[in-house]
């Protein structure tokens, strides 16, 4: 018999919290991988969030968003312990998976998380979307109506189609100059 991989069956998990609970649950994990000498089967405990930009008070502060609400992440080895120690974390639901089998986070799902994740640049949240009516609140157009013909998450701004003297001109605002009609 060969060594085994002590890396065998290392996967990402995605365990399922009662929402809000994302950060304690990550805490009381890593204490209890503490506590109970798990390291070698507990690695990390992530809690996937992303930059974004909301305006308070028309100024853009940046704050952090969690990608999946009531979901952690776990890097380990799934063994009868290990199992028990995530499952019985106060605020854990359960893996997700199928019945009592965890399924581990494909490479491809981890993948998009982690980009998301690494991208540094914060969005402006944006509840506008392509063909929204809107009304225009504040600027040289303002109480003029038009359709969203773009939006620019990157920089906060969209494209509002205007009619000016019978014509669509296309007008760039704030995501704070317009609201939905």
């Amino acid at each position: 018999m060969g060594k085994q991989d002590p890396n065998a069956g290392r996967n990402w998990y995605v365990i399922h919290t009662y929402a809000g609970y994302e950060d304690s649950v990550k805490e009381a994990l890593v204490q209890r991988v503490e506590s109970f000498g798990m390291h070698d089967f507990i690695f990390a405990v992530e809690v996937p969030k992303e930059k974004q930009l909301t305006f308070k008070k028309g100024e853009p502060v940046e704050e952090e968003k969690k990608l999946f609400p009531g979901y952690v992440l776990v890097d380990m080895i799934v063994t009868d312990e290990s199992w028990y120690l995530v499952r019985n974390t106060p605020n854990v639901t359960g893996f997700v998976g199928s019945g009592n089998i965890p399924v581990p986070v494909t490479p491809e799902e981890f993948g998009v998380i982690e980009r998301r994740v690494g991208e540094q640049e914060a969005k402006f949240k944006s509840e506008f979307q392509v063909g929204d009516l809107v009304v225009i609140i504040d600027g040289p157009f303002k109480n003029y109506e038009g359709t969203v013909d773009a939006v620019d998450v990157n920089k906060g701004k969209l494209t509002v189609m205007v009619l000016i003297f019978d014509r669509e001109t296309p007008v760039e605002l704030d995501f704070t100059q317009v609201k939905k009609k």
